[in-house]
Formats: C-alpha cells, sequence, structure tokens
C-alpha cells in the first residue's frame, strides 16, 4: 500500500492521524473546510517535527519531509484518486452519513472509507454508500502520535480484504490493530462513557475531580483517571458521544451529568481549551 491517504477534518484526531502517516512515509491530503483550524493544525505539525528532532527521533531531512508529504484543502473533490479515506468529522449521524454518500460519489471504487467515529455503529455509516464492504472504523486514541493501538471495527459487511489493508497500514504506523464488532460505542467507549459520566456525577454529589481521579490513579494504577481521561478527549467529543450512545442504545444510563454539560455550554473542552475538570492555564 503506497497510494495517497485522505484525512477528513483537521481537528485534535485528525491532525494526529495526518501526522502519524506523514511520519510514517505516506503522501497525505487533509480536506479541512475552516481556516483556523487548518493554521492550528499546521501548525502543530510542525511544532511535533521540532520536538521529534529535539528528542533525536530521527534526522532533520526526514522530519521535515514528512511535514512536507500533507497537502492541505477545502474541497472534497479532490479526493478523487486517493486510495484510503479516514474519516474524523464531527460526532453527529446525519453529517456524517451525508459526508459518506458524497465520499462514495467522489472516491475511486476500490477506495477505502473508514471512520474514526467514537461511537456511532459503522453499519450506519457503509448503508449510506455502494461499496459496505470498504467501509469500517478505525478508533484512534487521544493523541494519536502517542499511542500504540486501534480499536478496528468490523462492520456486518466489511470484507476480509479491507480488513487486511486496514490492519497493514496500521502496523506501517507502528500500531496494533485490536479488532472489535459493530455496535454502538464498540468496546471501549461502550465502558469508558458509562465510567466518565459515572464520575462527572459525582462532582454534582460533592466530590472534587482531584478526589475521583487520584482513586482511579493510585488505587488502581490507572495513568489517568477518567475525569483527566475526558479533558484528554475533549468534553465536546465525550459529549456528543454519550448522545449517540444514549440514542443508538436507547438506554438511559447514557446520560450527559450536568457538572458535564455545564462545562460544555461554557466552553471548557478541557485541555485543548485549557480548562475542563481541572484547569491546565
Amino acid at each position: 500500500m503506497t497510494g495517497v491517504v485522505a484525512v477528513i477534518g483537521a481537528g485534535t484526531m485528525g491532525a494526529g492521524i495526518a501526522q502519524c502517516l506523514a511520519q510514517a512515509g505516506r503522501d497525505v491530503i487533509v480536506v479541512e473546510p475552516d481556516p483556523a483550524a487548518v493554521r492550528r493544525a499546521r501548525r502543530g505539525l510542525n511544532e511535533a517535527v521540532r520536538l521529534a528532532l529535539l528528542l533525536g527521533r530521527g534526522d532533520r531531512r526526514t522530519a521535515f519531509e514528512a511535514a512536507r508529504r500533507v497537502r492541505w484543502t477545502d474541497r472534497i473533490e479532490e479526493l478523487d484518486a486517493v486510495e484510503f479515506v479516514i474519516e474524523c468529522a464531527v460526532e453527529h449521524i446525519e453529517a456524517k452519513e451525508k459526508l459518506f454518500a458524497e465520499l462514495d460519489r467522489i472516491c475511486p471504487a476500490d477506495t477505502v472509507l473508514a471512520s474514526a467515529t467514537s461511537a456511532i455503529p459503522i453499519a450506519r455509516l457503509a448503508a449510506a454508500t455502494g461499496r459496505p464492504h470498504l467501509v469500517l472504523g478505525l478508533h484512534f486514541m487521544n493523541p494519536a502520535p502517542l499511542t500504540d493501538a486501534v480499536e478496528v471495527v468490523r462492520g456486518a459487511k466489511t470484507s476480509p480484504e479491507t480488513l487486511s489493508r486496514a490492519t497493514d497500514l496500521l502496523t506501517a504506523l507502528g500500531k496494533e490493530a485490536i479488532v472489535v464488532g459493530d455496535r454502538p460505542g464498540f468496546v471501549l467507549n461502550r465502558v469508558l462513557m458509562l465510567s466518565i459520566a459515572e464520575a462527572a456525577a459525582l462532582l454534582d454529589a460533592g466530590e472534587t475531580a482531584e478526589t475521583v481521579d487520584a482513586l482511579f490513579e493510585r488505587c488502581l494504577g490507572h495513568r489517568m483517571g477518567p475525569l483527566r481521561t475526558a479533558d484528554l478527549i475533549g468534553l465536546d467529543n465525550v459529549a456528543d458521544t454519550i448522545e449517540v450512545l444514549r440514542r443508538e442504545t436507547g438506554a438511559d444510563h447514557y446520560r450527559i451529568p450536568p457538572a458535564l454539560a455545564a462545562l460544555v455550554a461554557e466552553g471548557h473542552f478541557g485541555r485543548k481549551t485549557g480548562q475542563g475538570f481541572h484547569d491546565y492555564r
């Protein structure tokens, strides 16, 4: 596999995945209509290249070649010759369905269409295309360049060849593919979002974020407690994911606690804004 890979969306996850691909020697097209998001993503990629050099990872030529492998555009029509697409758009079902239908129309007939969705069933996105055998989920963790594994979601109609193409790509990125079945939230977020929601509900009951996370980190040995994890994911993304789980499963226990809803309403999304359940300013 040596063709061009497209990434849809230059948010935190899209930019991180583009960095992984470029550093692995792949040519990348990033589609993002928001100029401000493109500026942030390009700046982040350049900073990552400089950091890699400071840490002695690769030589200067290799590092700066990675930045030059990424092309930025606001036109999805430029994906008419790509081999693989990784969609990282906002976590809204109807928007993703519309996007997959558009990708199906524009991309070559053998292009794999992957979604980095946090919770939306792959079958729903595949049904928006005429190529369900070429659709699957690649649920990267944040930050994508620093995580070792990816939750790979195999839809009911995902072909063995498509799964092989996806796992080969991840291997080339130095990541382990962990394959799971298709269901709302898959495995990781089906469990994780319940943990985050219950941890946030404890704040409404009078506990502090420091106490909740300290118990998970010091008693259970977790690298981060559930609220720090939510801050890293992005509280806006967490709220969207919980809402998708509630809608897709019909289960009342997937709910957005007031403490989480209030932070999102105030624009406090976690690490990326400097404040969430914890203060990072």
